[in-house]
């Protein structure tokens, strides 16, 4: 059963930036499912492509896995011969998905890894790479090079998966989808004061870019398709194939 995010519930005498540490661990299902538009749909959709894509003998890579509920959602589309991996900055994290994958009875062959994408990033024979809500906290600096390197290590044929929260490409677009996804926060019985806060904690640490940037990223890195799969005001899903 989800533990109900309460984080921000109460006013906090100094916000510090959010981290993704065992408290928010304990919520994080919660938080994800009330934050975050049709995203059951989203992953159920993420496991469709990944479907077709997955090759069997070859990896299937999460990186910024969470608690594993992508991942989780593949395992009855993917072929048992594909072995799922997932990489997580948290060790909180990467410990939970971990405890949830084997609680979850995966048969196929696993494994979670705890490190910080941003200081470089290795992949094994990979022909689907997902990014679920994930390139948003890399920090910009990082992000060119990070996509020029899953694209170089991704197998031919191979697709990357990106869900992000983005900027409007103009000023009053982006304040109007900022108003609606607010809205949706409130519909969902978060409070004022937990918007507010949690808006403050995330301000140094979840940067979007504008859509056509983040399908500026993918072009150069070189990937020769890229199409939306998913959109809904300032949320946003894109497959690139090489």
């Amino acid at each position: 059963m989800k533990n109900k995010d309460q984080i921000f519930h109460d006013a906090l005498p100094k916000i510090n930036d959010f981290e993704f540490g065992q408290q928010v661990v304990e919520v994080f299902d919660d938080m994800v499912s009330r934050s975050v538009p049709y995203y059951n749909e989203m992953q159920r959709m993420l496991a469709e492509l990944a479907r077709d894509f997955a090759v069997e003998g070859t990896n299937v890579y999460d990186l910024g896995c969470s608690t594993g509920t992508t991942l989780m959602g593949f395992d009855k589309m993917v072929p048992e011969q594909v072995k799922f991996i997932g990489i997580d900055d948290s060790p909180e994290m990467a410990k939970q998905c971990e405890e949830n994958f084997r609680q979850a009875g995966f048969k196929r062959p696993f494994e979670v890894i705890n490190a910080d994408i941003n200081k470089g990033l290795l992949l094994d024979n990979p022909s689907v790479v997902v990014m679920c809500l994930v390139l948003q906290f890399i920090r910009p600096l990082y992000r060119e090079k990070l996509i020029h390197e899953i694209y170089r290590q991704l197998n031919p044929q191979g697709c990357f998966l990106l869900v992000e929260k983005v900027l409007g490409e103009g000023s009053m677009l982006n304040r109007l989808f900022i108003d609606y996804y607010y809205n949706y926060k409130r519909r969902n019985h978060y409070s004022e004061m937990e918007i507010s806060q949690k808006r403050e904690a995330l301000e140094n640490v979840l940067i979007p870019y504008r859509l056509s940037e983040n399908i500026e990223l993918l072009k150069a890195a070189g990937f020769s398709q890229t199409e939306i799969f998913f959109k809904w005001y300032n949320f946003v899903g894109i497959i690139a194939v090489k």
